[in-house]
């Protein structure tokens, strides 16, 4: 775990900034349709698995295609990754940008299934 030492600092750091939503209280505002839920996998961990309804940016392209998917800077978005790391670095990095409403899965989409959330391919 020493290796990644610096992205789990950046990751502590980014936390202390944004606010962490649990998964079932983030299905409750998808299913309402009172947020978009981002995921910021890869393509290929999406690929495999996914939430239902969620749209997919990946990190490497948030920053650059997130005004054009979310052009309202007052709409709830639910950021979410594997486990929480990448997700809380695209939330810090959105309310940057501007967006007021973001949040993070607690513990990603690891969290979400552990909480018996439906997933899909």
């Amino acid at each position: 775990m020493a290796e990644h030492r610096g992205f789990h600092k950046l990751v502590a750091q980014a936390k202390k900034h944004i606010t962490e939503i649990s998964p079932k209280d983030a299905a409750a505002k998808l299913n309402s349709g009172e947020a978009v839920v981002v995921d910021v996998r890869d393509k290929d961990e999406w690929d495999k698995e996914h939430i239902p309804g969620a749209t997919h940016i990946s990190r490497g392209t948030l920053e650059f295609d997130i005004e054009e998917e979310v052009p309202d800077r007052n709409a709830t978005i639910i950021c979410h990754c594997g486990g929480g790391g990448r997700s809380a670095l695209a939330a810090e990095n959105l309310q940057r940008m501007g967006y007021k409403n973001v949040r993070s899965i607690a513990g990603g989409l690891r969290a979400w299934k552990a909480a018996g959330l439906p997933t899909t391919t």
